[in-house]
C-alpha cells in the first residue's frame, strides 16, 4: 500500500515532527510505502510531489491546523486526526488506512 500524509500541529514544532517520525516507522514496519510532508514553522519540509499523491491509496491528515495545499488530495481517500492520535497510535492508525483500503477494493 502507498500512503502520503501531511504533519502540521498549532505552534508547528515538536508534535509535527513526532507525527512525522511515528507514521513514517510504523508505516514501514508494516512494510507500506509511506511518505509524510510537514508544514511546521519554518514551512513545507519533504514536499510531496504529484505523482507521489497520484499514486497514494490513501491520504493520512495528522493536522490541528488548516494546511496549505489540502486541494492537491482532493478524489484520494483521506484519514484525517490530529497529530496526538499519530503520536500516541501510530500502528493503530496504519491498520486503519490497511483496512479502509480493503473495505474498498
Amino acid at each position: 500500500m502507498k500512503i502520503v500524509g501531511v504533519a502540521a500541529c498549532t505552534v508547528g514544532i515538536a508534535h509535527t515532527y513526532i507525527a512525522q517520525e511515528k507514521l513514517e516507522n510504523a508505516g514501514k514496519k508494516a512494510g507500506h510505502e509511506i511518505h509524510i510532508e510537514t508544514q511546521g514553522t519554518i514551512g513545507t519540509e519533504n514536499e510531496l510531489s504529484q505523482q507521489q499523491i497520484a499514486e497514494a491509496d490513501i491520504v493520512i491528515l495528522a493536522t490541528d491546523v488548516k494546511i496549505v495545499g489540502r486541494e492537491r488530495f482532493d478524489g484520494k481517500r483521506i484519514i484525517q486526526v490530529t497529530t496526538e492520535i499519530a503520536v500516541k497510535s501510530p500502528n493503530k492508525l496504519i491498520e486503519k488506512a490497511a483496512e479502509v483500503i480493503n473495505q474498498q477494493k
